[in-house]
């Protein structure tokens, strides 16, 4: 007996795939669960029979099989103790800020080829934490890529503690046994103002990011003792908050403490951008009267008139790296935390 023809616009089955690859529905079934004790040549005729017969895993089945929902939650953490924040206004500088869609861009380009899919998650109030956990407790996420604003955000630890997959976007503030990506911040501040000095600037300031955060700290800390070591040992600072806004409100305060300034180093690129503003508004030119440098190499670095000399920071690979050392905890659930420290990169443009 011969099988019947499948209808005219029926959905493709296992059954189908197996028949065109010439092997049995169990092994199809391995095949596209990811079972590895398969033979490689087995596995090429499936993948080829699965593209022809045009079938498609259904998500749900496949998970009562591997236990995976092939979903990450991608966590932007908030403040550190619960405070009278404003969801609306966190969520908008989130967005207004182009580190976190540079985040987003290496997770998606990583995941997206492996049949895997990020769920954007904010967790800036206690309450919010507690459903991060939750979410990724009850296998609604296969694990979770943590991005913390604050160094005393408890959310890694609760994660870890939990006993569940996590991937951190920057050293922990808190000791917590997670696995973590980060920059080699004092030395890109090293370069910054390695570069300021040879440019023959002496009266050099910084606008330093929020110092309650440890790249804030890093880069401060990096910046100031590169300088100190070509003979600077005072160097003006004025805090701000990694926005535009922040940075024209340090320019300005730096400005008119310090009018003979030459050079600024300021702790990202829109701040630096601010910086600029504030430059031109009282008649200073960039570079020609005061270098400006920034950090992250982002697209405000490009977009700025002058374009500007700035710190690569890498973020879409940094994530992309997340995203592996993620993928490869789930793999194996008792591999150890480990960290990943990138270098950065002075990219000299026309600012400095």
């Amino acid at each position: 007996m011969t099988d019947a023809p499948r209808p005219v616009g029926a959905t493709p089955t296992l059954e189908d795939v197996a028949r065109a690859a010439g092997v049995s529905r169990a092994t199809v079934s391995r095949v596209v669960n990811g079972v590895r004790n398969v033979d490689p040549v087995i596995q090429e005729a499936v993948r080829q029979a699965v593209s022809v017969t045009g079938y498609a895993p259904n998500r749900a089945a496949r998970s009562l099989v591997t236990r995976r929902t092939e979903t990450i939650a991608l966590v932007v953490s908030g403040a550190g103790v619960e405070a009278d924040t404003n969801e609306g206004s966190f969520t908008a500088r989130v967005f207004a800020d182009p580190f976190f869609g540079r985040v987003v861009t290496g997770v998606v380009n990583y995941l997206r080829p492996r049949g895997m899919h990020p769920v954007l998650m904010f967790a800036e109030t206690s309450g919010a934490r507690d459903e991060v956990v939750s979410y990724v407790r009850q296998g609604s996420a296969d694990g979770a890529l943590i991005v913390s604003t604050h160094a005393q955000d408890p959310l890694p630890g609760l994660v870890t503690d939990a006993g569940l997959p996590a991937v951190l976007y920057a050293r922990p503030g808190r000791p917590a046994r997670i696995s973590y990506v980060d920059l080699d911040h004092r030395e890109g501040a090293r370069l910054a103002a390695a570069h300021l000095v040879a440019r023959g600037c002496r009266k050099v300031a910084t606008i330093s990011g929020p110092l309650d955060v440890p790249a804030g700290q890093e880069r401060l800390a990096g910046f100031r003792d590169a300088m100190a070591l070509r003979g600077h040992g005072d160097v003006p600072v004025a805090e701000g908050v990694f926005t535009q806004e922040s940075g024209e409100a340090a320019m300005a305060r730096l400005l008119a403490g310090h009018p003979g300034l030459d050079g600024v180093f300021a702790a990202n690129d829109l701040m630096a951008v601010g910086a600029c503003h504030v430059l031109r508004e009282h008649g200073r030119r960039v570079p020609e009267d005061v270098a400006v440098i920034g950090f992250d190499d982002s697209g405000a670095a490009s977009a700025c008139r002058p374009s500007l000399t700035t710190v690569r920071q890498p973020v879409e690979d940094m994530a992309a790296e997340m995203c592996r050392l993620l993928l490869d905890r789930l793999a194996a659930p008792d591999r150890p935390a480990t960290s990943v420290i990138f270098e950065p990169v002075l990219v000299v443009r026309n600012s400095a």
